[in-house]
């Protein structure tokens, strides 16, 4: 059948990229003031501003988040003119320990910075994962001391409060990786040979959160097909090996009191014993750090109820090398079905000693937290803590005319409107007035301007009161038809515009 006749199209198909979100204006505007209270916690603690490239060298990023060998493995890659990888970022942190390590000389020790944008990931899409999303960190460079780690778990917990999450609905939870590594020495999962393997054990016991542990097992064993179909391989462990991971994750909180000068703190540390475990260095190390931060952050007053050890924090990124930490929220919301759910983490980070001594001949230890931005938000917003309301809708001068004077009269009035303060603009479009009426409905405008020549001439214009306008016809008696009606268009002089403006504004929101 031919198809000669058919209709044909070189329009260019308007799609959006999967996995990269489009965002409106109630989203923007709540984003922006949630981070405007975090930024004022982190500005609280010390840490000042800094920015960095969305694009980084490739091997400057380094292999933490990819795990095979091309570059474009879980990172977006490009070759630039001088046949050198480039990547987007695929977080905050890795960045940062270039930026440290090209300014090591200038930059105050230790240096305490925040810094917030988008981060991409080369990852399969799916509901509730994006491959770009934001984050907002803060970080530590240059002390070793696991005080730094119990001030970022301190300052975690001040900023969720700050946020308006109440004492009870999160907790943040701390782990140490030595003590995973020690665990994983002690199970045949030493030495660089198994460097590979150890990764995807981290990246497993990271999903325990998101899978039940029989999931976390085949990642664990041969590996896991989703419901898809797509499969990921497994670390090919034995049964002893996950059964002694699954006792680890499951370990308990042993309590104890401890004399720190004349006051008494209560410690929380994990009392989970294994084959040959107190005999393993890093684990003992990773128990004493866990410890301490605990002792640290209770001497502070923040208790088991804000900050508590926990074995089930990993953290999947390879780069972590001790304490590590992530904000849960504890809290359940119902879901579009009505079922219970929680949002769990949005936020985590950890030590990562080794990331800024790359690039440097001397040991640089670090430590840094990382807020989930768009998660955290939607945390927020089922809290009823963030408004998602937009901006209010711009007062609308209507362009009756549209020769050269009216239009000049009309930039002159919302000129005014702006100087003043209130949001104006006017309608620039070729559509009568039906349509720009409609225009100021869609724009959610509380007020029209309407001056057409006749007003221009006595120097006036007519103010429309859109929303009291838009109940008039709920109202029966006619008197007070005709009252409501005399306060919702009325005429004022144009020098008189704005505080005309003003008195509606004020009735709107009083």
């Amino acid at each position: 059948m031919s198809t000669d006749n058919a209709p044909r199209s070189d329009k260019t198909e308007a799609r959006r990229p999967r996995g990269l979100p489009d965002r409106g204006p109630a989203d923007i505007m709540a984003t922006e003031a949630m981070m405007a209270t975090i930024r004022e916690v982190y500005q609280r603690y010390g840490f000042d501003p800094v920015e960095t490239p969305f694009l980084e060298y490739t091997d400057a990023l380094g292999k933490f988040l990819p795990d095979q060998d091309r570059p474009n493995a879980g990172v977006f890659s490009l070759r630039d003119d001088d046949e050198q990888w480039m990547s987007l970022r695929y977080d905050l942190t890795a960045p940062l320990a270039r930026y440290c390590a090209e300014n090591w000389q200038n930059l105050p020790k230790p240096y305490r910075s925040y810094r917030a944008g988008w981060v991409f990931r080369n990852e399969k899409p799916g509901p509730g994962r994006f491959r770009q999303f934001m984050q907002f960190d803060a970080d530590t460079v240059g002390a070793a001391s696991v005080a730094a780690d119990a001030e970022i778990c301190m300052m975690a917990a001040d900023t969720m409060e700050a946020l308006g999450i109440p004492r009870g609905a999160y907790v943040i939870k701390v782990n140490n990786r030595k003590i995973l590594d020690g665990v994983m020495e002690a199970i045949g999962l030493g030495g660089e040979e198994n460097a590979a393997r150890r990764l995807i054990v981290l990246r497993a016991l990271d999903k325990a959160d998101k899978f039940d542990w029989p999931e976390i097992v085949k990642l664990l064993g041969p590996g896991r097909r989703d419901e898809s179909g797509d499969f990921t391989k497994g670390a090919d462990l034995d049964n002893g090996q996950i059964d002694a991971l699954g006792s680890f994750m499951k370990g308990s909180i042993k309590i104890s009191q401890v004399k720190d000068g004349p006051t008494t703190v209560t410690t929380r540390f994990p009392a989970f014993e294994g084959p040959n475990f107190r005999e393993n260095r890093l684990y003992m190390d990773g128990i004493y750090e866990l410890e301490s931060i605990i002792s640290l952050t209770t001497a502070a007053s923040y208790g088991h109820d804000r900050i508590r050890a926990d074995f089930s924090v990993v953290r999947g990124l390879e780069y972590y090398t001790g304490p590590v930490f992530e904000a849960e929220l504890l809290f359940e919301v119902k879901d579009e079905d009505g079922r219970p759910v929680r949002f769990g983490s949005v936020g985590g980070g950890g030590r990562y000693d080794g990331l800024v001594s790359r690039f440097l001949n001397e040991p640089v230890p670090a430590t840094g937290f990382s807020i989930g931005v768009s998660r955290l938000l939607a945390a927020l917003q089922a809290l009823g803590k963030v408004s998602t309301k937009p901006l209010d809708g711009p007062v609308l001068v209507l362009a009756m005319d549209r020769d050269v004077t009216a239009m000049a009269s009309y930039q002159k009035i919302v000129a005014e409107l702006r100087a003043a303060g209130i949001r104006a603009e006017i309608y620039l479009g070729s559509a009568g007035m039906k349509a720009q009426m409609k225009y100021a409905d869609r724009r959610a405008s509380p007020i029209a301007i309407i001056q057409g020549s006749n007003e221009r001439e006595k120097g006036t214009a007519q103010v429309k009161d859109l929303i009291l306008g838009a109940t008039l016809s709920a109202t029966k008696d006619r008197e007070e038809y005709l009252a409501l009606q005399a306060r919702a268009q009325f005429e004022v002089p144009v020098d008189g515009l704005v505080q005309g403006i003003r008195d509606v504004l004020a009735r709107q929101r009083g």
